[in-house]
């Protein structure tokens, strides 16, 4: 048995010219299910309709290949997934045809082209992280402080009218932070100036 399956990315496109192609080649009506789909919404309630439908030996038909996958990756997926369960696969468009031998070879060379791809991608981010390293960054989150932050706080910490919440506060970042980059123990100098607050107590820490 031969199931449709049709999408269009908006709601302001039509699916008649698409369910009209799947049916002049023998699908009825009835097993041609549709999605439509746009924004942030990738749900496809009508293609999993259509898998819990597709049996050994059926066929999923559809216009066009990106129809059916939103990338080649996701394409190829599918269709192995579908071959694995002994369902075949036609894009009409494209004349791919699975359930035959000539059709195999072309998706064959489809998914050395997605290996390519990742390949490609692979390689670029390796040698983007290895210039990043080279020129003394790496990947990976930020750090909260960086040198500059770091020198500017033990130079406020110098004067005892400025209190931790103070330098926080300037700097942007939380009291731990400033610990943990400045403070006692932290991976800045030891040299520690505690709030005046603590020293005197006529100012306080909102912290």
């Amino acid at each position: 048995m031969d199931i449709g399956y049709a999408q269009v990315s908006t709601g302001d496109q039509s699916l008649e010219l698409q369910k009209e192609a799947l049916e002049n080649v023998g699908v009825e009506e009835r097993y041609i299910y549709t999605d439509v789909t746009g924004g942030a919404n990738f749900e496809r309630p009508g293609l999993e309709r259509a898998r819990d439908q597709l049996r050994e030996g059926d066929t999923l038909v559809v216009w066009r290949l990106d129809r059916l996958g939103r990338s080649l990756k996701d394409l190829i997926e599918t269709v192995n997934e579908l071959a694995d369960r002994g369902i075949g696969f036609k894009s009409l468009t494209e004349a791919i045809d699975t359930t035959t031998s000539g059709g195999r070879l072309v998706f064959h060379i489809f998914g050395a082209l997605a290996e390519f791809e990742r390949e490609i991608i692979r390689e670029r981010t390796m040698a983007g992280l290895n210039t990043a390293r080279a020129r003394g960054r790496y990947g990976g989150r930020p750090k909260a402080m960086d040198d500059k932050k770091v020198r500017m706080a033990k130079s406020m910490l110098v004067d005892q009218f400025n209190t931790v919440a103070d330098v926080c506060e300037a700097l942007g970042v939380s009291r731990s932070t400033l610990y943990k980059y400045v403070g006692p123990g932290g991976t800045g100098p030891v040299h520690w100036r505690e709030d005046s607050s603590e020293e005197s107590g006529d100012k306080g820490d909102s912290t």
